[in-house]
C-alpha cells in the first residue's frame, strides 16, 4: 500500500492499515459507494483496519472529498466515538441509526445535513474526486461534541488526539459506475 496521509501537514503520524473488499487504495469505488444521482445506492463499504497503536482508547471515521467543487471540500461521512475494541464496521453501517455502528458510535451530519454515509456523485466537468476514508485512532475514550455540529469540528477535536490514522483513498467520476468502467 502506498503511504498517504492527507493530514501530513498538520504533523504527521504513524498509519496503520486499513482495507475494504470492494475496493483498494487508488482504485475506483464500487457501484454501491455512490449516490442514488450517480447510479449508486449510499452504500457505506465495509472497512478493517490493523496495525493502530496499543494505547488507542477510540477511533475516529471520517468520509471526504477534498475535490468537491466547493472551496472547502465535501464530507459523506463522520463517525466518532467508536470503541477500541472494535476494527472493522460491516457494509451499509452508514444508514441513520445504524444498527451495525458499535454501541456508543456518533455520527455526525454529512453536508446534506444528514447523520448518514451518502455516496459520491461528483458534478460533470469536475474531474476525478479522491474519496479519503480516514480511521484516526485516538487517546481518549471519547470526544463530547455536539452531534449538529460539522465534520470539520470533529476534524479539530481529532487532531488534537490522533495518535495514528488509516487511510483508504478510492476515486469517483462524474457519471458514477458506469462512467468509471
Amino acid at each position: 500500500m502506498t503511504s498517504i496521509d492527507p493530514f501530513a501537514r498538520f504533523g504527521e503520524v504513524p498509519q496503520f492499515s486499513l482495507t475494504s473488499s470492494v475496493m483498494t487504495h487508488g482504485g475506483p469505488l464500487a457501484a454501491a459507494q455512490y449516490g442514488i444521482g450517480a447510479g449508486g445506492a449510499n452504500v457505506s463499504p465495509d472497512l478493517a483496519w490493523s496495525g493502530f497503536p496499543a494505547e488507542t482508547q477510540s477511533f475516529a471515521l471520517t468520509v471526504y472529498d477534498p475535490d468537491a467543487p466547493t472551496g472547502s471540500g465535501y464530507w459523506h461521512w463522520a463517525v466518532f466515538n467508536i470503541p477500541a475494541h472494535v476494527d472493522s464496521l460491516p457494509t451499509g453501517a452508514g444508514v441513520e441509526n445504524s444498527p451495525l455502528l458499535p454501541a456508543g458510535s456518533a455520527v455526525m451530519p454529512n453536508e446534506a445535513r444528514q447523520p448518514t454515509f451518502i455516496g459520491a456523485g461528483p458534478p460533470p466537468g469536475t474531474g476525478t474526486h479522491r474519496y479519503q476514508f480516514v480511521v484516526h485512532a485516538l487517546d481518549v475514550p471519547s470526544l463530547d461534541l455536539d452531534l449538529e455540529a460539522t465534520p470539520a469540528v470533529l476534524g479539530f477535536n481529532v487532531h488534537f488526539h490522533t495518535l495514528a490514522r488509516g487511510v483508504l483513498e478510492a476515486t469517483g467520476v462524474a457519471g458514477g459506475a458506469e462512467a468509471a468502467a
